[in-house]
C-alpha cells in the first residue's frame, strides 16, 4: 500500500463509516479495484482508519462525556450488547460472508428498506427528540437492529438508524444515537481485530498508516457535521437511492 492508497481509503472511511452506506462494503469494493490483496499490512491499515473515526466522535461528541450524561452512555451500552454477543459467538460466520454478491444483495435490500421507512414516516409519530429522551427499551431494539450489520453491505450506520426510527426517534436523534453507538462497537472490532492481528503492524509501513489516520479523522469528523446539517432538510431516500443504484452496478460489474 502506497499513500495514495492511504488517501483514497482514508477518504472513503471517513465518509461511509457514519453514514448509512456500509464502509466495510466500500472498503471491499475499493481495495478490489485498486489491486490490494487482503494481507495482513491492508489489515492493520483496516484498524488504524477505524480507530480514527472512533477518535472523531468522541472530538465531536466531547462534551457529552461529563458524568451527567452517565445515563445515556447506560443506554449505548444496551445497545452494544446484542452485537457484542452475537458478533463474538458468530465471528467466523461474519468473516465467511465477505463477498461482493453479499454486499451487492445487502445494499440493494437496504436501500428498499430506506424507502419504505421513508414512504411511511411520520414526523408528528416520532416523539422522541433528544438524545436523553431514549429509553432503554428503545436503546434494546436498536441494538437488536444493529445484529444485521453483521451481514456485510447492511452498514452498521443503516441498521441502527432504521431501527432507531421505528423505535420512535427522529431521523436526526437516530444518526446521532448511531454515531455515539460506534464508539463501543468500533473499539470492539478494531481491538478484536488487533488481537488477531498485532504482528503486521511490524513489518508495516507507518507513513501509509499515519496518513491514512489523519485522513479519515478529517473527513470523518466533517461528515458527521454536514450529515446532521442535511437530515434537518432532507430524507434518507437519497441513500436508499444510492444504495440500490450502486448495489446493482457491483451485481452486473463484478458478480
Amino acid at each position: 500500500m502506497d499513500i495514495f492508497h492511504a488517501i483514497i481509503l482514508g477518504i472513503i472511511e471517513g465518509i461511509t463509516e457514519f453514514l448509512p452506506i456500509s464502509s466495510t462494503g466500500h472498503l471491499i469494493i475499493a481495495a478490489q479495484m485498486m489491486g490490494l490483496e487482503q494481507d495482513a499490512h491492508n489489515t492493520a491499515f483496516k484498524i488504524i482508519i477505524q480507530v480514527a473515526a472512533i477518535f472523531a466522535v468522541v472530538f465531536h461528541y466531547k462534551e457529552r462525556f461529563h458524568p451527567r450524561y452517565l445515563p445515556l452512555w447506560l443506554k449505548v451500552a444496551v445497545a452494544f450488547l446484542p452485537i457484542g454477543i452475537i458478533g463474538y459467538l458468530l465471528s467466523d460466520l461474519v468473516e465467511s460472508l465477505f463477498t461482493v454478491a453479499t454486499v451487492a444483495w445487502m445494499f440493494i435490500i437496504g436501500g428498499l428498506i430506506f424507502l419504505l421507512l421513508e414512504r411511511y414516516y411520520r414526523e408528528e409519530a416520532h416523539r422522541t427528540r433528544t438524545l436523553e429522551q431514549i429509553s432503554y427499551r428503545q436503546a434494546l431494539w436498536i441494538g437488536i437492529a444493529q445484529i444485521f450489520a453483521l451481514i456485510p453491505g447492511t452498514s452498521r450506520a443503516g441498521a441502527t438508524i432504521v431501527g432507531g426510527m421505528l423505535a420512535g426517534l427522529n431521523r436526526k436523534n437516530s444518526a446521532e444515537f448511531s454515531f455515539l453507538l460506534a464508539l463501543p462497537v468500533l473499539s470492539a472490532t478494531s481491538g478484536y481485530t488487533l488481537l488477531k492481528h498485532y504482528e503486521a503492524f511490524a513489518t508495516t509501513s507507518f507513513i501509509p498508516l499515519i496518513i491514512g489516520f489523519v485522513v479519515s479523522f478529517v473527513v470523518a469528523y466533517l461528515t458527521m457535521s454536514l450529515f446532521i446539517r442535511f437530515l434537518q432538510h432532507f430524507t434518507f431516500n437519497l441513500f436508499g437511492i444510492y444504495r440500490i443504484i450502486f448495489g446493482t452496478v457491483l451485481l452486473i460489474w463484478f458478480v
